[in-house]
């Protein structure tokens, strides 16, 4: 299946009568905003068979893993943002200082305008309708871009939407790259992109041309650490819970492991333990262990199995994409295994001898979306003083993500800007300072010939 390129003109056609009906004041009013919620809240529940479907057809994930990581995530922002939006929306006291007495200040929360989201494969469902929920209680209207990588969600989502909203107010337009090209050339008013680094970039350029601003969640290779003082057991079945689920495909996925050399034997057999107990003695068997999206992604990734010694799994099969979770030690560290991010079930094995060299390893880098440790917390703490990552984890991964009252983002080569939760409101919004003169006094000091200058000079 393939999904057809939305023509231009349409596209051109839903851009301007999105432009038109926020200009009208449509989307302001907090009793809209609630009720389009509530709709997007009916529609999940509406299409909730139907889409987990489409993600067994195009990832093969089960419906247990498409509802935890897909659909309850966006649930539950859209049931945060009910419950805090009013809060949210009302405007801000701010101290006003003795020089602009009697004035008063605030802050006062406007919609951006029209977003733009366009969404990767990998969580296609989360990753297109999160930000969407931030976009819907900012009051901004919004143009949907879904990956044609995963054309049945795809589909499926522009069926839902276009059941849910007027596409004057939300509406879904699909292609490939020609048509990210379009949507990139026209003027929006915020551009929500997830996806790769190298993408970001183009997004980045096509929005600085008419200054729009961005939010780029992006990827990176994110470091897993094992340090004296871990439980070894626990973490083997929590780092391989991480980089399974959605075998591997998850933009926070531990990307490398580093860990103390004498430990690389005892994690291998937890690892295996792990990977066992979650997925069975064979996990192409398993209902819960998800396939590459596409023929062209099992080849990139199972082309890294031949770059160091296979420590554990290595199994593949092309037919039906399917890579085994694996570790892969011995590894040159110029090896693109080492440089590239992976995007799949391999966990390459790095041994170090101390936490500073895992520091300092992980320092060299360019800073990652995650990172996470295993060991003391104390000794954790320290280490996350000395690194910087968008997010991290201490004796954990990926959970991080499943928490909205904490920012979700990039920094540097990982993106920029942060959603969820109340985040997810600010990133649609523009934060508007507003100052209150009364009229019934009109200070002199202010104006030119400034008179009483020393006096004045003493208050600023």
């Amino acid at each position: 299946m393939t999904t057809a390129n939305t023509p231009l003109p349409r596209i051109e056609a839903i851009a301007a009568a999105q432009r038109a009906f926020f200009r009208s004041g449509a989307t302001l009013p907090i009793d809209f905003r609630r009720r389009m919620l509530r709709r997007l809240l009916q529609a999940l529940d509406a299409w909730e068979g139907r889409l987990c479907d489409a993600l067994w057809q195009d990832l093969r994930k089960s419906p247990e893993e498409a509802y935890m990581t897909e659909l309850s995530i966006v649930r539950g922002e859209v049931r945060n943002h009910l419950r805090h939006l009013g809060a949210w929306m009302r405007p801000e006291r701010r101290p006003t200082p003795l020089k602009l007495l009697p004035s008063r200040s605030r802050i006062v929360k406007e919609p951006l305008g029209q977003a733009l989201v366009i969404a990767p494969w990998n969580y296609p469902v989360q990753l297109l309708l999160n930000p969407l929920v931030g976009a819907v209680s900012a009051g901004c209207t919004a143009v949907l871009k879904p990956s044609p990588y995963t054309p049945h969600v795809a589909e499926a989502l522009g069926r839902m939407v276009a059941e849910c909203f007027d596409e004057e107010y939300i509406a879904v337009v699909q292609g490939n790259r020609e048509v990210n090209t379009q949507l990139l050339d026209l003027r929006w008013d915020i551009v929500f992109y997830t996806g790769s680094p190298a993408v970001g970039r183009v997004v980045m350029q096509a929005a600085a041309r008419h200054l729009t601003p961005v939010v780029l969640e992006l990827g990176g290779k994110s470091p897993c650490i094992v340090d004296r003082g871990a439980d070894i057991g626990l973490a083997a079945r929590r780092i391989a819970w991480g980089k399974t689920l959605n075998a591997g495909q998850t933009c926070i996925a531990p990307d490398y492991l580093l860990i103390r050399r004498e430990l690389v034997e005892p994690f291998t057999r937890a690892f295996a333990a792990a990977v066992e107990r979650m997925h069975g003695a064979d996990a192409q068997q398993s209902r819960h262990y998800v396939r590459m999206v596409d023929l062209r992604a099992f080849d990139r990734v199972a082309a890294y199995l031949g770059e160091g010694r296979i420590l554990f799994g290595g199994r593949t099969d092309r037919d039906d994409r399917y890579i085994e979770p694996t570790l892969l030690g011995d590894i040159d560290p110029a090896a693109a295994v080492l440089r590239e991010e992976i995007f799949g079930p391999v966990l390459p094995v790095v041994p170090v001898d101390s936490t500073e060299e895992a520091v300092e390893y992980v320092a060299a880098r360019e800073k990652p979306l995650a990172l996470y440790y295993f060991g003391r917390e104390s000794a954790g703490r320290e280490l996350l003083r000395r690194t910087s990552s968008g997010g991290a984890c201490l004796n954990d991964t990926i959970m991080h993500i499943a928490n909205e009252a904490l920012p979700f983002g990039g920094v540097g080569q990982s993106g920029m800007g942060s959603y969820h939760g109340r985040l997810s409101f600010e990133a649609f919004t523009h934060r508007r300072a507003v100052v209150s003169t009364p009229a019934w006094i009109d200070l002199p000091m202010r104006y030119m010939p400034y008179r009483w200058f020393g006096r004045v000079k003493k208050i600023l």
